[in-house]
């Protein structure tokens, strides 16, 4: 059985060989995950071939570094212990074995004597002694080994890093060449961030996933969500750039804000993190994700588990059951609840199909949605029944499956923009497809024209077998 929440699946070493994506897709993996921060481009060019010839309609989100600080590839990956001294480095040119280079270059113009500086999502903590041109002196504050391509975090203290770097346009325009579905954004803290790199993408793909992962990005969390295509909370650096003692509320808040403008979200971070090394997960872990989809998330996102892990099958199978048990009993919660009624047309109509599927045997929803905001208007109110959304637009349809329990689908007839005849043809292809069978009382909602923008103003109910009678699907199954 499918969990309506979906499995965003990091591909590493691990996981990088079409059965392994095959077992995870088949456990339930709705989205591929490549990490821009680890490996090279032809690593991930090639990872994308292995992904699309595998899984064509599985949409895949590459995380570009964008502002995140990090430890360059090391030569040498110090261990200390508490009390001794390390040096790091924004010469990243050094080939050493005393320093450790990081990848911003004006790191050391900010940092001063007592600051505190976090790596590797706060495991690791440092005191600066003292600043020498680019060289940051600093003790380490607790025993650790310091990796290649780990975070660097400094709380509370301006960066100035600018929102869209160099290294950025580079990542960007990889990111279209090889035709992702989504890019993910580090550290956005404005709507206008988002707007700078839209600005730069040519089309409405690959769409953006905005990281709310500092207090900069809490404070404008609600035009964050406005302008972004999905949200994702990364709640490793958010734990560190805010309090540890509250990333579960800034959790519970992002969401919320996400959800008022029908934004999936994505949870992010250590969800089984047990599982990189071991067959079972802690009880903490399973709590997690339970309440990561009791407040609504969309999706939950494996990392290591599924990119180094030794157990990447297990971590997506463990993550769907749980998701499944939490998504029964949010099921049962809703049945004995009557909605409030929004202002917005699209969020009202949502709640009407939602209400719809409740009251009548409905058993799918079918969205025929350009852009997939129909989809996403009746996905967020989290419907019983699967939701199949079809677009004319290839990259769009496969963007749909990260909304909640949905199914893109890519129509390769153009919908027209002077009548709905279109309805019917699509019905027609689903069935032929066998997503469609005559079993099926479906709800259909799309726009009706002339109506342009975002709006979902026509609902249709039917049964599928009377479909097929009345339209005379045999014949042309049989003429085609």
């Amino acid at each position: 059985m499918k969990s309506r929440t979906g499995i965003v699946c990091t591909i590493g070493p691990q996981t990088l060989d079409p059965k392994q994506m095959l077992k995870m897709f088949e456990r339930g993996m709705t989205v591929a995950r490549l990490n821009g921060s680890h490996n090279n481009l032809n690593w991930h060019r090639e990872a994308v071939q292995i992904i699309r010839s595998v899984l064509p309609d599985v949409p895949i989100l590459l995380d570009i570094p964008g502002r995140k600080i990090r430890t360059c590839q090391l030569i040498h990956e110090p261990e200390f212990k508490a009390g001794e001294q390390i040096i790091l480095t924004t010469d990243i040119t050094y080939k050493g074995q005393i320093k450790v280079p990081v990848n911003y270059g004006s790191l050391h113009k900010f940092i001063k004597p007592n600051h505190t500086i976090l790596a590797d999502d706060g495991t690791l903590r440092f005191t600066v002694i003292r600043v020498e041109g680019q060289d940051i002196y600093c003790k380490a504050n607790n025993e650790g080994k310091l990796k290649s391509a780990k975070g660097i975090n400094v709380p509370f203290v301006p960066l100035n890093i600018p929102e869209v770097t160099s290294k950025d346009k580079l990542m960007l325009e990889f990111a279209c060449d090889i035709n992702v579905d989504f890019i993910g954004l580090s550290f956005v803290e404005s709507a206008d961030h988002i707007k700078s790199f839209r600005d730069l993408i040519e089309g409405s793909s690959p769409r953006i996933v905005a990281k709310v992962e500092n207090q900069g990005g809490l404070n404008k969390v609600e035009e964050i969500s406005r302008e972004a295509d999905a949200i994702m909370v990364d709640r490793g650096d958010l734990s560190v750039e805010t309090s540890l003692f509250d990333v579960a509320l800034c959790q519970k808040q992002i969401i919320d804000a996400a959800s008022k403008y029908g934004k999936p979200v994505i949870i992010a971070t250590e969800m089984l993190h047990t599982m990189i090394e071991n067959p079972f997960p802690t009880k903490a872990e399973v709590s997690d994700i339970t309440n990561a989809v009791l407040d609504g998330c969309a999706a939950t996102m494996l990392s290591g588990e599924t990119a180094i892990g030794s157990y990447p099958i297990e971590s997506v199978d463990l993550m769907k059951s749980v998701a499944l048990s939490s998504e029964e009993f949010v099921q049962n919660k809703l049945n004995d609840e009557f909605p409030d009624v929004g202002e917005a047309i699209p969020e009202v109509m949502g709640q009407a199909i939602n209400m719809l599927c409740r009251a009548l045997p409905i058993t799918k929803i079918v969205a025929i949605t350009r852009s997939g905001f129909a989809a996403r208007m009746i996905a967020v109110h989290r419907p019983a029944q699967p939701i199949i959304a079809v677009s004319d637009d290839e990259s769009a349809a496969r963007s749909f499956n990260i909304f909640p329990g949905t199914q893109g689908i890519y129509s390769n007839n153009p919908f027209p923009k002077e009548s709905t005849n279109h309805f019917g043809k699509i019905l027609e292809m689903l069935w032929q497809r066998e997503l469609l069978v005559d079993q099926d009382l479906i709800l259909t909602t799309g726009v009706t024209y002339p109506h342009p923008g975002n709006r979902m103003n026509a609902v249709q109910i039917n049964s599928i077998a009377h479909l097929r009678t009345n339209l005379d699907w045999d014949n042309n199954k049989n003429s085609s």
